[in-house]
């Protein structure tokens, strides 16, 4: 099964190729990837962006996110992206659902949708 990073990852490295973004983690990544003359601004998680392209590379990422969520419902549907990410989060080892509410909010899955597919889960399948 496919995750939302199969989706958008190719957009995603497409879109920091056109806009000049690059990920930098010490002064030195980035001294090595700047452009002489380029203001540049963090955006997060140490994506480095041309300061004229950051509304850009904001913009894009946000749409190619809501592309790749709406993709990953179409080839999969809700149940199933449920279960890979309860299974992912490793949910049933840990009786904790709770990670899996954040990663699967730009689904507009629910908690109780959440609640419900792990309580079926626990009783159908063998989770050991």
């Amino acid at each position: 099964m496919k995750y939302l990073s199969d989706f958008t990852q190719e957009k995603q490295t497409a879109l920091f190729k056109e806009t000049g973004a690059f990920f930098a983690f010490s002064q030195q990544q980035f001294e090595e990837a700047k452009v002489e003359g380029v203001a540049y601004v963090s955006l997060f998680a140490g994506l480095i962006v041309p300061k004229s392209n950051a509304k850009k590379v904001i913009d894009g990422l946000e749409k190619i996110n809501i592309e790749g969520v709406n993709n990953d419902l179409d080839e999969h549907g809700k149940k199933a992206i449920i279960r890979r990410e309860l299974f992912n989060h490793e949910c049933f080892y840990t009786g904790d659902i709770s990670d899996c509410f954040d990663k699967l909010a730009s689904y507009k899955i629910t908690e109780e949708e959440i609640q419900a597919q792990y309580e079926y889960i626990l009783k159908t399948e063998d989770v050991d």
